[in-house]
């Protein structure tokens, strides 16, 4: 597999790097935490195939945050807050145009992601939170966290860069002399001590608890770590409504460590689950109604190519004045015929009525057909098995007649529309027998 190419959005004079693998059917951009480096990812082979597990089902987003790897460093000086941070997973988001993506989140880059999920809902479409806490600090609360002491202590041990942190978060991967070699090489190209001492000191008294409240999207927490630290990705998860806890074996941090496939199986899983969730959820009711003109053949034969390019121009005017007026949206054209939905049935019934009537000056009669059900987006489209029942009761009328289903007519009970039953009928492509009926008058 080629190297994927490296590049680098902007968040006003900061440059932040990321890489795109895959093209499956959903975004999901994975954020490491300390440490990171988008190139030297690629050079462990555990670390390359985990990543290309991920791109198998999803196009993978990789990026560095802020402070790390291929990204744009800072000192203890220049030390950016969280909401920069939170700007910096916007600018990636925005240039590789990724409206909803699921957001993989490990280690400290879980105190970017969260509340970036609880300030940009409309741009998460799911949160994985792996080896994260919303605070770090002791408390009453979470009582398993770390005194301002112990945490200066860490961050002087670990920011060496000596392998030090390898060797307390990742044994397994530091436990030969050229693992260790790696680490150590890994942690001098993700960030410098200075940097790190930073970062330390800036998560270190970072607590976003008061966010998880507000977090709606689906989330996934894992855990995969010292059983004795487990109470930290069990708060976490109790206090975000729509989390699910899954404990995982092994001690290392980096999820792409041992046990890798039990990590991408979780993640693989829940994605999934969102997915069929969303599709269900895009699932509406909805009024549909079809109309074409009847003997279209013979009036193109009649007037010509241009006088029925200028018929048809009319026809599709006037139907649209009628779709603005009954509150239709317009789905598609199929050459002399409208498309169109509904979110009440009485309104596409009197439309299809008025349209019948409206065209009648232009020396033309249409035919429509109305139904109402269950409808789902395909490709920004409106689609299912609704829009079948509608096409073929449509094609069903007469000139000048408006069909619609029974469910149509149930449903308008009260409005003063009347009908007149025009038996059952096997409609093609769609199982068992419909009853259908003429909007009286017609």
């Amino acid at each position: 597999m080629d190297l994927p190419e490296t590049r680098y959005a902007w968040n006003g004079d900061d440059s932040l790097a990321y890489q795109v693998v895959g093209e499956g059917p959903i975004d999901l951009v994975y954020f490491q935490g300390l440490l990171s480096n988008v190139v030297l990812n690629w050079e462990h082979p555990a670390c390359a195939r985990f990543l290309r597990e991920l791109s198998r089902f999803s196009r993978l987003i990789v990026t560095d945050r802020r402070g790390l790897g291929c990204s744009e460093r800072f000192t203890a000086r220049d030390t950016p807050p969280i909401e920069t941070l939170v700007d910096d997973l916007r600018a990636v988001l925005d240039e590789v145009a990724s409206e909803r993506p699921a957001i993989f989140a490990t280690g400290d880059c879980g105190f970017i992601a969260m509340p970036f999920a609880a300030t940009y809902p409309e741009r998460v479409g799911a949160l994985i939170l792996y080896e994260t806490a919303a605070t770090w600090r002791k408390s009453d609360e979470t009582p398993w966290g770390w005194t301002d002491e112990a945490l200066e202590e860490s961050a002087k041990r670990h920011c060496r860069l000596d392998g030090s942190w390898s060797r307390d978060t990742n044994p397994s991967i530091s436990a030969d002399e050229r693992g260790l070699a790696w680490c150590i090489k890994y942690e001098t190209v993700s960030c410098t001590p200075g940097g790190c001492l930073a970062d330390a000191a800036r998560f270190g008294l970072s607590d976003v608890r008061g966010v998880l409240g507000t977090i709606q999207v689906p989330t996934l927490v894992l855990h995969r770590t010292d059983p004795e630290e487990a109470e930290v990705s069990r708060h976490l998860a109790s206090c975000i409504r729509t989390a699910t806890l899954v404990e995982l074996p092994g001690w290392d941090h980096f999820p792409w460590a041992v046990e890798q496939d039990a990590v991408v199986h979780e993640v693989e899983r829940f994605l999934a689950g969102v997915r069929a969730e969303e599709a269900e959820l895009d699932r509406v009711l909805a009024t549909v109604l079809f109309t074409d003109i009847v003997g279209s053949t013979d009036k193109l034969a009649e007037l010509g190519d241009a006088g029925w390019r200028e018929l048809v121009e009319r026809h599709h005017s006037t139907v649209r004045a009628l779709l603005a007026r009954y509150r239709g949206s317009e789905i598609d054209t199929a050459g002399d015929g409208f498309f169109a939905s509904f979110d009440g049935p009485a309104r596409a019934v009197r439309c299809a009525e008025a349209a019948v009537e409206a065209v009648r000056p232009l020396g033309i009669e249409i035919r429509a057909g109305v139904h109402t059900g269950e409808v789902e987006t395909i490709a920004g489209k409106v689609g299912g098995i609704a829009v079948a029942i509608g096409a073929r009761v449509g094609g069903l009328a007469r000139p000048s007649e408006v069909l619609a289903s029974q469910t149509v007519k149930d449903l308008v009970a009260g409005s003063g529309l009347a009908f007149e039953d025009r038996g059952v009928h096997e409609l093609k492509g769609v199982p068992g027998e419909w009853r259908v009926y003429a909007v009286a008058g017609q």
